[in-house]
Parts: structure tokens; sequence; C-alpha cells
């Protein structure tokens, strides 16, 4: 299974944090599914850790080396996903993760996600 991994799980996986569910560590290590991270995780982790609010505890380069490291596969921002936005409806108003979903539905992959009102675009959004 193709999974793109929404933000919150990324770096909750990068930090074998408590708050990742056993169902998502189980998508995680199943050598079947193949990880994917966006540009659009990464640049959301850069522009929250420049902020300097506390909220983020990597920057956008630590994230990077980490996600190498893991041997996730990057996806770029390709314009049909920029574009793919603006056909979904407004349940949430997050733009990184309007992103997230506009390409996972895109590719298409499964959205890896804890948030229940990104579930709510599609059957293929993977809530744990």
């Amino acid at each position: 299974m193709q999974i793109l991994l929404d933000t919150h799980i990324l770096l909750w996986a990068l930090a074998d944090d408590p708050a990742l569910s056993q169902k998502a560590r189980a998508l995680l290590i199943d050598d079947r599914n193949r990880l994917w991270v966006s540009a659009v995780s990464i640049w959301e982790i850069s522009i929250k850790h420049a902020l300097g609010r506390g909220d983020m505890p990597l920057s956008g380069n630590d994230a990077l080396g980490y996600c190498r490291s893991a041997g996730y596969r990057w996806l770029d921002i390709r314009p049909e996903h920029a574009a793919a936005v603006e056909n979904l409806p407004l349940i949430h108003a997050d733009p990184f993760d309007r992103l997230l979903v506009a390409q996972a539905l895109t590719e298409p992959m499964k959205l890896l996600t804890h948030d229940a009102m990104l579930a709510r675009y599609h059957p293929d959004i993977l809530l744990v």
C-alpha cells in the first residue's frame, strides 16, 4: 500500500512518540507498505519551527535528515496537486492539510492521519 504520512504522524514516528497508535505503528513497520513524506510536511514543519512558538520540536532541515535516515520516499508538490485543492469541500481550513489530502487523492495514496476532520474527505484517508 502507498501511504502518505500526515505531518503529525510523521513527527510522532520520527520521535517514537507514545501518541502514535498501535494501528499506525503496525502500518509503518509493515514491509509491504511504501511510506511517503510530502514536501508539504517539510514546509509546514519549517514554517512552524521558524515562528518559534515552541510547538514544533524539529527544524525543517532536521526533519529532512531524519526522514532520509528513516528511508521515507519523497512526494513533491505538483501543479495537479495544487489544482485539486479547489475541488475539495471546505471540511478543513488548514492549507497544509488540504494540500496533503489533495496529493493523496490525486496520486492515489492512503493518507495516514490522526485528524478526524481529514478522515471525512474520503474513505482512503486512514484515521489512526
